[in-house]
């Protein structure tokens, strides 16, 4: 135990012993009982694992298990409805989240340890059921954090220490129904906990049109999720993770339609768009290893992770070659592992040392086969009959970084965090950098903090994602592109400016943030095919600024929160993946900055909740958005979409004397807000798609 602590132990004993508190005819307290040390003994190591990854400097925006089962829905909650209610995270299509004005470029984490991206595009890997804490990190980000640094989501797991389950069914509008089953317990020194669910949906994915029932739009989602843990000794611990999400979609219809592009296919020119029938399929396993030792000065954390992913995306063979001129079926997988070494040293009372070593690889693979038609030089149809091209490839990258800081306590009330972090990237293109990150915290008075930061950033390209079609073998078909120069993306560099303050005022804490990135070679993402698979490019240069708000309430039974963010992203020169566009939009974004896709203005969102002493919970919450971007002129992204408010209600009741029931009543749209999230226009967007309608569900769940 550090010196510090003891100390200020001995001085709080000190204290309740001259105000009495400590009389001697009180009884001598009970012996601890085995488990209760093994509890004592778990909870210290959590806490010496978090102490190896501080968010020192950073904005840390917390969201534990209480605050999710205070939304509307609770842990019925799909995970990125849950980061939406955090400052600055703006939504978009599939599911996607935008923080800070980035595309994508967010890092997930379980207990501290990275868990490698994969090919999910419309689902959720992780469900909130095994969640004890969510964190949003964003902001100047100490150097442990690398690679994908607009936003770090750290979940810390549920553990088994807490004897005890629950089983639920939820359901309602819209063909939902999810039964789930989660438990956890110990015994000896060590424990589990699992958690399992199944959803079935009839609006698997966003409606392409605004209809409260969109068609041919099921989706079946299957998570599991288990984690184990050992205590060896009272100083350290071996635990392990394994998680699995399998889900199956329909592609919406657009109602009312016909082929418009002249094509026969064996005599046939018509098709209607209702009877379009495509399907895609995701799957992700992952897992974890985790050693931790931790002594008075030292601790140590050993991690093994890995994560396979597959998708699977199958055509209307006919229909899309009637529509498009192109149906292609294609499969990508991506198997990922990789090592996590990281340690901190307690120097002495004013420097603290952490420093880690980060190795994985990415094996990706991706086969596609496409049927097209022939066309002659001036684009018309030579043949009805299509013919086939088969475009398969494989690839490997290598990632290494290793960083090293130094938490320096120049006084009690000023700490400055500083350190160098060094990553190489061997993929398509080998890329490295040094990158210098520096955070300064001073706490003035008591309930005021300042905090400062700089930091360079080093962002490479999704690998998973980077197009391997080869553009030439399309060349005479009516998949032939605009044009033919498709660059490699590059990684992006950026330079990060962050300030901010956090005041608390009894109950209430409120927070501003302001940021300033500015990028080199800025990675952006596009949809550009039937498949759903986004591709990455390059702006040559670009920016992304902005402000945020916070106040956060909690007393007693009543707790609520309120952000609003304003922020801008722009982007000049698109340098990679240039054939997926048109050229005159090459041509124009070439010499002009325009606002990225994903630019929002203005981000919002609101919620509250209170509990009564019957066991009666109401809650509520909002999430709002000025639109994003879109194009209605000759100005690519030049416009955007209309401002949006979605308001969302939850009241549950507890049956205590019945054995731990909960009845619960949501309403998700609550004035039935009819609102798009993206037309169709745009620069890399593929599609339209709409926000919920209005749905009631109610559900049922008995701990035990």
């Amino acid at each position: 135990m550090p010196k510090k602590f003891l100390l200020l132990a001995a001085t709080s004993a000190a204290a309740l012993a001259a105000t009495g508190a400590f009389a001697q005819t009180a009884p001598a307290p009970a012996a601890p009982t085995v488990a209760e040390e093994v509890v004592v003994t778990a909870q210290r190591l959590d806490a010496a694992r978090s102490a190896i990854e501080p968010a020192l400097g950073a904005t840390t925006y917390s969201m534990p298990e209480a605050f999710i089962n205070n939304l509307p829905a609770g842990a019925n909650t799909q995970l990125n409805q849950v980061v939406l209610q955090a400052p600055g995270v703006a939504q978009d299509s599939f599911g996607q989240l935008h923080v800070r004005g980035d595309h994508g470029n967010i890092q997930f984490r379980l207990n501290n340890v990275i868990l490698p991206e994969g090919l999910q595009v419309f689902g959720q890997t992780l469900s909130p059921r095994l969640a004890s804490d969510v964190q949003l990190i964003t902001g100047a980000l100490p150097s442990q954090y690398g690679l994908r640094t607009a936003g770090i989501i750290n979940i810390t797991t549920k553990s088994g220490f807490k004897n005890g389950g629950e089983v639920s069914l939820y359901g309602g509008s819209h063909g939902v129904i999810t039964p789930s089953v989660e438990y956890g317990g110990s015994w000896g020194k060590s424990s589990a906990f699992g958690s399992f669910s199944y959803t079935g949906t009839d609006v698997g994915i966003e409606s392409p049109d605004g209809s409260t029932t969109p068609l041919h739009d099921h989706s079946d989602q299957f998570q599991g999720f288990g984690y184990f843990d050992h205590i060896l000794d009272a100083t350290s611990r071996i635990s392990a993770i394994i998680g699995t999400s399998q889900q199956s979609f329909q592609i919406p219809n657009v109602r009312g339609l016909q082929p418009d592009l002249g094509l026969n296919l064996n005599g046939r020119t018509t098709f209607a768009s209702e009877a379009l029938d495509q399907r895609q399929r995701e799957g992700t396993t992952y897992g974890i290893v985790t050693y931790l030792k931790t002594t008075e000065k030292f601790t140590g954390q050993a991690s093994f992770f890995t994560r396979y992913s597959e998708l699977k995306y199958t055509p209307d063979v006919a229909g899309e070659l009637l529509f498009n001129g192109i149906a292609q079926a294609a499969r990508k997988t991506d198997l990922s592992m990789g090592v996590q070494l990281e340690g901190v040293y307690a120097l002495n009372d004013a420097h603290t040392l952490r420093s880690g070593l980060i190795v994985s690889t990415d094996r990706t693979t991706s086969d596609t086969n496409s049927q097209v038609f022939l066309v002659d030089g001036a684009g018309n149809q030579i043949s009805n009959t299509p013919t086939t091209i088969v475009d398969n490839s494989r690839a490997q990258a290598w990632t290494y970084s290793l960083y090293l800081q130094d938490e320096w306590k120049i006084t009690d009330a000023l700490t400055l965090n500083y350190g160098l972090r060094f990553d190489q990237v061997n993929a398509f293109l080998k890329e490295n950098q040094v990158s210098p990150r520096v955070n300064l915290v001073w706490i003035p008075v008591e309930g005021t903090t300042l905090h400062a930061g700089y930091a360079r950033y080093l962002t490479p390209p999704p690998f998973e994602l980077v197009a391997s079609q080869s553009v030439s073998k399309f060349v005479g078909t009516t998949a032939e592109a605009l044009g033919t120069l498709n660059d490699t993306p590059k990684s992006e560099r950026d330079n990060y400016f962050d300030l901010g303050a956090a005041q608390k005022l009894g109950p209430v804490t409120l927070g501003i943030d302001a940021y300033y990135k500015q990028a080199k070679n800025l990675v952006d993402e596009g949809q550009f095919g039937a498949p759903i698979i986004l591709t990455p490019f390059n702006y040559r240069v670009g920016y992304a600024k902005g402000v945020e708000l916070s106040a956060n309430y909690a007393r007693g039974p009543l707790t609520g929160y309120a952000n609003l963010a304003w922020s801008q992203a722009k982007g000049k020169d698109i340098v990679s993946s240039q054939f997926n566009f048109d050229p005159a939009d090459l041509a124009y974004i070439q010499n002009h900055y325009i606002f990225l896709d994903h630019d929002q203005t203005w981000t919002g969102s609101m919620g509250g909740a209170y509990r009564f002493d019957t066991g009666t919970r109401v809650s509520g919450d909002l999430i709002y958005g000025s639109g994003l971007r879109r194009t209605t002129g000759s100005i690519p992204n030049g416009d955007k979409l209309p401002a949006y408010t979605q308001v969302n209600l939850g009241a549950s009741q507890e049956f205590a004397a019945f054995g731990g029931f909960t009845l619960r009543a949501d309403v998700i749209n609550v004035f039935d807000k009819k609102y798009a999230i993206r037309d169709g226009s745009g620069v890399g967007v593929g599609a339209p798609q709409f926000g919920p309608r209005r749905g009631v569900f109610v559900g049922v769940s008995k701990t035990f």
